[in-house]
């Protein structure tokens, strides 16, 4: 992707209205966000879903976002931009209904921390709280699973600090820009986890850590990881959104119980109560990740097992498979990279689904059945 590509896809995404449902709708109808950014205002009000003002901003704002500025930040801060294109944007992160299109990232990520775990919780934690992320997260790490928070104060500090003294690979997602320093007490932490993992947003450089950026910078953590535990939390906390987008990404959700007289143990009993698994150590964890998850299948396997498939397909067919891995995608991005209409990518989905090699979640998502990648 050459520089001015790069900053079509920066500039798109620091247009204000413009998340990541709209950057799709964008993208799929112009292609690129190039083509998006020179689109006349009578040719946006044609896209389904785009609602006049949001328009209008695309529009007004294109010419007064200061892409120079953000370049120039980009490469003082030693940054990398990722878009949802790129081959190295995270797997499970990509499998949610609503990805961000555009990630910047400071340290490296790596193929490995597609297997991971978030730990959640609240700012306020009390000594036990912290003891229990802190531990857990070791043990994680011990295990070679990737631990994911939010850098706040509280349980996520815990949760960092537990990974990098264990000698893990941790993840912070940050609800403000990269040149953004938030909470200031946790710069050496986040300088320690950008050795050793990474920290990562996809808000514009210097986005302040503004209130409603944290519910998006939540559904980012949990789509990140494998499963989400909710370390402490009362029943009013952030930590909880976190779970609920977990349980709307059809990842797994966890919690540890904690004192019954402990205000910080309401959200998370709360938890246990609606179903999700109880934590006293790390096996309860491990014993509820998938094991093709754990066990990836390579790309060669992959290709063996669809020339195994492919005489059994029909053309339509064929052209969706080829496009349906390990990780799940949504039907609007088969139907782009596939160039098939939509009506037919749904048809094809349909026989797969019925020939037992594609599987269906929440928010029109798919991905290759559990049972053929651990039978591959």
């Amino acid at each position: 992707m050459s520089a001015e590509d790069v900053s079509d896809w920066i500039a798109l995404n620091m247009i204000p209205g413009v998340g990541g449902a709209t950057y799709r709708r964008l993208l799929n109808f112009f292609g690129s966000p190039g083509a998006a950014l020179r689109a006349s205002l009578r040719d946006l009000n044609r896209i389904r879903g785009l609602t006049p003002a949001v328009c209008q901003s695309i529009v007004d704002q294109r010419d007064k976002v200061s892409i120079d500025r953000e370049m120039e930040m980009i490469q003082q801060r030693g940054c990398k931009i990722i878009t949802i294109h790129d081959e190295s944007y995270p797997p499970n992160l990509k499998a949610i209904y609503d990805p961000p299109q555009v990630l910047y990232v400071r340290g490296d990520l790596l193929p490995a921390d597609s297997m991971a775990v978030s730990i959640v919780g609240t700012r306020s934690a009390s000594p036990y709280g912290k003891m229990v992320a802190e531990q857990l997260s070791g043990h994680l790490a011990a295990k070679g699973i990737t631990v994911i928070s939010g850098m706040a104060y509280g349980i996520d500090t815990a949760a960092h600090k537990g990974c990098l003294n264990a000698g893990g690979r941790t993840i912070a997602v940050l609800g403000n820009g990269l040149s953004v320093v938030y909470p200031a007490r946790n710069m050496k932490l986040m300088e320690e986890a950008i050795q050793s993992g990474a920290l990562i947003s996809e808000f514009p450089m210097g986005m302040r850590p503004l209130r409603n950026n944290f519910p998006r910078r939540n559904r980012v953590i949990s789509g990140l990881s494998l499963g989400t535990m909710v370390v402490e939390a009362p029943k009013r906390s952030g930590a909880l959104i976190t779970a609920d987008f977990a349980l709307e990404q059809g990842r797994e959700v966890f919690a540890v119980p904690g004192q019954i007289f402990s205000e910080m143990s309401g959200g998370t009993h709360d938890l246990i109560k609606q179903g999700a698994k109880l934590v006293e150590s790390v096996e309860d964890i491990i014993e509820e990740l998938p094991s093709y998850a754990l066990q990836p299948v390579t790309e060669e396997e992959f290709k063996v097992e669809e020339e195994r498939m492919e005489i059994q397909l029909s053309t339509d067919e064929k052209a969706v498979w080829k496009f349906i891995g390990s990780s799940q995608i949504h039907i609007d991005d088969i139907s782009r990279q596939a160039k098939l209409p939509s009506y037919k990518v749904s048809a094809a989905l349909v026989m797969l689904e019925l020939k037992g090699l594609v599987q269906q979640s929440a928010g029109k998502m798919f991905m290759k059945k559990v049972s053929m990648l651990q039978s591959s």
